[in-house]
C-alpha cells in the first residue's frame, strides 16, 4: 500500500457516520447489509448514507453487489488488513517484542466460533 492509498483509507474512516457504517458492517459479517438497512440502522438519509458508502467503496473498505434494485454492502476486511499492514510494517524499529502485545491483539477474536469450527471456546482470550 502506497502512501495516498493509505492516506485515502484513513480519511474514510476519520467521519463519523463512515466509521459507524463501517463497525455495523464488520458485525454484520459476510451477509452484510443493504442500503437501506444501513441507514435505517444509523438513523440517516439515503442520500447522505449513499455519499458515504461511494466513500468507503473507493477506499477499498466495502464492496457492493446490486440484488434487483437494491444495493448490499459487505465490509472487505481484506481492505483493513491492507491498512494494518502498512501501518505495521516497519514495526518497533527492529524490536519486535516491542510489538507482541499489539500482535497478541490482532490474533485475538471476540467472534464466537462457528459451528462447524473446531475451537474451543473456552479457549478464547477476554
Amino acid at each position: 500500500m502506497e502512501d495516498k492509498v493509505a492516506l485515502e483509507t484513513l480519511s474514510a474512516l476519520a467521519q463519523e457516520t463512515r466509521l459507524s457504517v463501517f463497525r455495523l458492517l464488520v458485525v454484520a459479517g459476510p451477509e452484510g447489509m443493504r442500503a437501506g438497512e444501513i441507514a435505517q440502522a444509523l438513523g440517516a438519509h439515503a442520500n447522505t448514507m449513499s455519499t458515504n458508502l461511494s466513500i468507503l467503496a473507493a477506499a477499498g473498505l466495502v464492496r457492493s453487489q446490486r440484488e434487483g434494485r437494491a444495493i448490499r454492502y459487505v465490509a472487505r476486511m481484506e481492505g483493513m488488513a491492507a491498512l494494518v499492514d502498512f501501518l505495521l510494517k516497519d514495526c518497533c524499529g527492529g524490536h519486535p517484542d516491542l510489538c507482541d502485545p499489539l500482535a497478541d491483539r490482532l490474533t485475538r477474536t471476540a467472534c464466537p466460533p462457528s459451528p462447524t469450527s473446531k475451537a474451543d471456546p473456552d479457549d478464547r482470550r477476554p
